[in-house]
């Protein structure tokens, strides 16, 4: 195996940290969703598409802060943008600025489910915004949901300290399994306000999966048919995938969608953009509000994020290195007898070991994330990674040829 990296200062930091936070670290960060001893744990800074832990070690970093990093971090355009904002006219306060209007005329422009918007500061936010609009509009409670959404107590995985009468309207229907959907939708047609999707699947810890012919379409078919309310959780596909979402690359229009990490290439910003008819909810009949949804900070990074994008076309070259790296990738994985496959190419590429009577693919997995960090490439073991415009081709081909010899090193010591 590789020499481990020496992590003396960020384990330093971790004992201390279990003094003051909770775990440390928060969630999903948490030593235990990588491989404990093997990660980093505090990281010190970052440009382009690297970071650099406390401790020097610098890696290629295909993780992206999971998924906001579009471009690239520290991006000099966008961060002078915020500058410029916070030293000339301020970001906070009583009432909002002229900047939320340019945003929302920006997103109305290019998604196609957008006539009105709400800026938000985080997935959660938006997504829990997008159901109280679906409940709200058609005066029912029952929502069907299909992917991650967040950690609020209608949707979160985790039951911990939340009764079970705030999610007990909630039903959950697998990612492609339109019949799955179907005999829900049945089952609570007479209460059914809405159905929150992921256009894109991305369970945790399996391979991303792009939606069958037909799927996306159906369930739009049937929201129709059914009077309920269609969400689009864009959190993770808007401004990756197509700058319009998923919705605008598959075709298929929903009546509201949520938006956020790569809006802000890193800022914190998130929105939920909609039909006027559902939108509207907010009015009078619902109500949102927060200290800091107004401010100006990160609308002003969002507008310049989307401006570099159009610009540089920078959505076309994220997916001309996404499809060259997973070429590469799945040669890779077709000519290696390691039981592993590749998903989520070009944009969310994820290696994943295929299950089996013997676990042996919970050592195998343990062992190539433990070689790739080793090898100094940030990826996460649950987690599938992301492509960024910063990410050189000289960065991709490490990475493919880092899998390669990992890969063969655990053939050479398991099977």
């Amino acid at each position: 195996m590789s020499e481990k990296l020496n992590l003396e200062k960020t384990n330093k930091l971790y004992e201390e940290a279990l003094e003051l936070i909770p775990g440390a670290i928060l969630g999903i960060r948490r030593p235990y969703n990588f491989v404990p001893g093997e990660y980093p744990i505090f990281f010190d800074h970052a440009k382009g598409g690297m970071v650099t832990d406390v401790d020097g070690n610098d890696y290629i970093d295909m993780l992206c802060a999971y998924g906001p990093i579009i471009i690239g971090h520290r991006e000099e355009e966008i961060d002078n943008a915020v500058i410029d904002q916070i030293r000339n006219k301020g970001f906070c306060m009583s009432l909002t600025q002229k900047i939320q209007n340019d945003l929302a005329k920006k997103l109305r422009d290019i998604i196609p489910s957008c006539e009105k918007s709400v800026f938000v500061k985080t997935g959660s936010d938006g997504t829990t915004a997008a159901v109280r609009i679906a409940r709200s509009y058609t005066g029912k409670k029952k929502i069907l949901r299909c992917g991650y959404h967040g950690w609020h107590d209608w949707c979160v995985e985790v039951k911990g300290g939340i009764p079970e009468k705030l999610y007990e309207d909630i039903y959950e229907f697998q990612y492609n399994n339109i019949s799955s959907a179907q005999k829900l939708i049945e089952e609570h047609k007479d209460d059914l306000a809405g159905i929150i999707v992921t256009p894109i699947g991305h369970p945790l810890a399996n391979e991303v999966q792009m939606p069958k012919n037909g799927f996306l379409e159906e369930l739009r078919k049937m929201a129709d048919h059914y009077g309920f309310v269609l969400i689009f959780d864009e959190i993770r596909s808007c401004f990756r995938v197509n700058l319009g979402g998923a919705q605008k690359e598959f075709g298929v229009t929903p009546d509201v969608s949520v938006l956020g990490k790569a809006l802000g290439n890193g800022y914190p910003i998130g929105a939920v953009v909609g039909k006027k008819e559902f939108m509207d909810v907010y009015v009078d009949k619902a109500f949102i509000s927060s200290t800091f949804f107004a401010n100006s900070m990160a609308q002003v990074a969002a507008l310049k994020v989307i401006e570099v994008m159009e610009r540089d076309k920078i959505l076309d070259v994220v997916r001309d290195k996404g499809n060259r790296f997973a070429e590469k990738i799945k040669k890779v994985i077709d000519d290696s007898p390691v039981d592993c496959s590749f998903s989520g190419g070009p944009w969310m590429p994820f290696i994943t070991f295929n299950k089996d009577e013997k676990k042996l693919y919970k050592k195998l997995r343990t062992e190539f994330y433990t070689e790739i960090i080793r090898r100094k490439i940030f990826l996460q073991p649950y987690h599938h990674g992301y492509i960024a415009y910063r990410h050189t081709d000289k960065d991709l081909d490490y990475v493919a040829d880092m899998v390669a010899e990992t890969l063969e090193e655990l053939s050479k010591k398991h099977l």
